[in-house]
């Protein structure tokens, strides 16, 4: 070990901080496939305050959204957004968002006309 490296870790011991510490941490990858008229996976399950990165792959040519106002409110975006709560996709549309979650159970819908009732809906659970 080179005596630089030798004493970055030396430094890190003395602030109590062990180079593993130092990375960031990676974030769990999540797809949710979006098609017509609904979702999967169903319900989707999330780790409270980890980093995930949700993928969402809009498998029909038809438009849709994945609108879930108080789980984007209540979690802590980390890139990628969602105004109003809401990712719009376009037909064969692919989005990303990466975010920590916070604990709760959450409802998400498509909002366009009939969709919802049509059983595009989903629920997000994270605990």
């Amino acid at each position: 070990m080179s005596f630089s490296r030798l004493a970055a870790v030396a430094a890190l011991a003395i602030l109590g901080i062990s180079p593993a510490a130092a990375q960031p941490t990676p974030s769990q990858q999540v797809t949710i496939l979006v098609y017509s008229f609904g979702y999967a996976p169903r319900p989707i399950h999330l780790a409270a305050g980890r980093p995930v990165t949700l993928t969402f792959v809009n498998r029909s040519g038809s438009s849709h959204d994945f609108t879930a106002p108080a789980f984007f409110a209540a979690s802590t975006i980390r890139a990628g957004a969602a105004p109003g709560g809401e990712i719009e996709l376009a037909g064969h549309q692919t989005k990303s968002i990466t975010l920590i979650p916070r604990a709760g159970t959450y409802r998400a819908r498509c909002t366009h006309f009939m969709h919802s009732m049509f059983g595009m809906k989903d629920q997000i659970i994270v605990n």
